[in-house]
């Protein structure tokens, strides 16, 4: 990122942010260091393609104290960082409610952003 270049900013959707500062503090740290990178247009740490939540979407992979936290968003855009949702992974298998929460919030993005 240039020095002139703006940091993207971050819209949250739904309850993405109620639910992420529901985190322990050193997760939020972390999800909030990772989405920075973000915001400048690099990669997070740990993350994967969402392709199942919809095209272009991500997610941020965090461990703390044994927990997983896991921040899905789409940065495709040219106006946002959009984070769709954010959830602590009880299982290994992320749950089908949280994955069609992400997507119906995506299809939600979509409709609006549509001129």
């Amino acid at each position: 990122m240039s020095d002139d270049q703006a940091l993207k900013p971050i819209e949250f959707r739904g309850s993405s942010k109620k639910d992420l500062l529901a985190f322990p503090r050193p997760a939020i740290e972390e999800c909030g260091h990772q989405l920075f990178l973000v915001q400048k247009g690099d990669e997070p740490d740990d993350w994967k393609a969402m392709a199942s939540v919809g095209h272009g979407c991500f997610e941020i992979r965090v461990r703390e104290e044994g927990d997983a936290f896991r921040v899905i968003y789409v940065a495709k855009f040219a106006d946002a960082v959009y984070v769709l949702h954010c959830f602590q992974k009880k299982t290994r298998k992320t749950s089908q409610h949280d994955l069609e929460l992400a997507k119906v919030r995506y299809q939600d993005l979509l409709r609006e952003l549509r001129p």
